[in-house]
């Protein structure tokens, strides 16, 4: 099985390549223009032989801390967003160079997870991104730091870039590292660590390898990890390659054995569902009762206000929220037909009575199956 998860990267037809932070600024000696450029050159030879690539590129806050001479990732949030603002210059103007000398343009877009948690416009970066694939374009891609405020805390572009693999479906996501693939120890402190070459994304024994991320970037091999079993929700491949390595792409699109391939075997959700798996950020927290949880886990049925025990937060008709088990775990989350003090009101109660006690019901479910997804 192996070997033919690494053959079927020879048929594919829509990557994701990320590359991170450290190997794109030489770590952090400013942008490294002779990678990029040979990255560049890999690309439109993947683009010459029939692929749709779309880049997701770290590295503006790290060129703008070289431009501005400061030597460690500044703490505060407005100096973090000077830098991106900063750096974003350089480095839309080195992938346009890079992309013109070989005939190709580009097309910068700049997003948000808030961008991609709007059902309206989450829906609009996709038409987006798909008329920019069907002219030939290759898009860049990046988190728009110099305006973010909470995704600037605790975003990465791991997770942009998993999150773009939904929104296009996309048949591989390439995320290009400091490091081989990801390894059973930390290679760092254990020489005798072992690469992983091939394992599914969902294995949970992958947890306990993952590690940290490095002063430059926010993403290590835990969001690694997290963005390809995001990634995995649309049907699409993970590989974590060291980005240095010449021809790597190549060598991937050939089904070498390089880096680290985590499979996805389960089949693609729909599109709904992807983008609902997609969701950062709950707006509120619904603990069910047991009953209620066996039920969404193994029948895939709606959420009814009976089930809940506890409602967390203040949230409208309409937003996201988490649920939870009576342990406190998250399993699911989904679109709310009801505000928080409307479910407060009516939790524990049967749809039945929901009339009765708002003076109205919407809808007999809290939360309907098609807006529901496990996690």
């Amino acid at each position: 099985m192996t070997d033919a998860h690494r053959r079927s990267l020879r048929t594919t037809r829509r990557w994701v390549i990320k590359i991170g932070s450290a190997v794109i600024t030489g770590d952090g000696r400013g942008l490294d223009r002779d990678h990029l450029r040979r990255w560049v050159d890999q690309i439109a030879d993947l683009v010459a032989a029939g692929l749709e690539v779309v880049v997701v590129s770290s590295g503006a806050v790290a060129e703008g801390m070289k431009r501005m001479g400061w030597e460690q990732r500044p703490g505060s949030l407005h100096q973090l967003q000077a830098a991106a603002a900063i750096g974003q210059m350089g480095l839309v103007q080195a992938w346009e160079s890079c992309f013109q000398r070989r005939g190709l343009h580009t097309a910068q877009v700049l997003l948000t997870h808030d961008d991609l948690s709007d059902r309206r416009r989450y829906l609009n970066a996709r038409s987006t991104l798909r008329a920019l694939l069907d002219v030939g374009v290759v898009p860049v891609v990046n988190e728009n730091d110099a305006v973010a405020n909470e995704e600037l805390r605790f975003g990465d572009n791991d997770t942009l870039a998993a999150l773009v693999a939904n929104l296009i479906e996309a048949d591989l996501l390439v995320l290009l590292t400091d490091q081989q693939g990801l390894y059973d120890a930390d290679p760092r402190a254990n020489p005798r660590a072992t690469l992983v070459a091939d394992a599914a994304a969902g294995d949970t024994a992958l947890d306990a390898m993952a590690g940290d991320g490095g002063a430059l970037g926010r993403g290590g091999m835990q969001t690694k990890l997290r963005a390809a079993r995001l990634a995995a929700r649309s049907g699409t491949a993970t590989a974590i390659a060291y980005g240095r390595d010449d021809g790597v792409l190549a060598r991937l699109r050939d089904g070498d054995t390089v880096g680290t391939l985590l499979s996805a075997p389960q089949q693609p959700e729909a599109a709904r569902k992807r983008w609902l798996a997609g969701h950062l950020q709950a707006k509120g927290r619904l603990m069910l009762d047991a009953g209620a949880a066996r039920v969404l886990r193994e029948s895939g049925r709606s959420l009814l206000a009976v089930g809940v025990r506890e409602v967390h937060g203040e949230f409208h008709r309409g937003e996201m929220v988490a649920c939870l088990d009576e342990q406190g775990r998250e399993f699911a989350r989904g679109l709310v037909n009801y505000s928080s003090d409307e479910a407060r009101r009516i939790k524990g109660r049967a749809s039945g009575e929901i009339e009765a006690i708002l003076g109205y019901v919407d809808d007999d479910e809290l939360i309907h199956r098609d807006n529901l997804v496990l996690i």
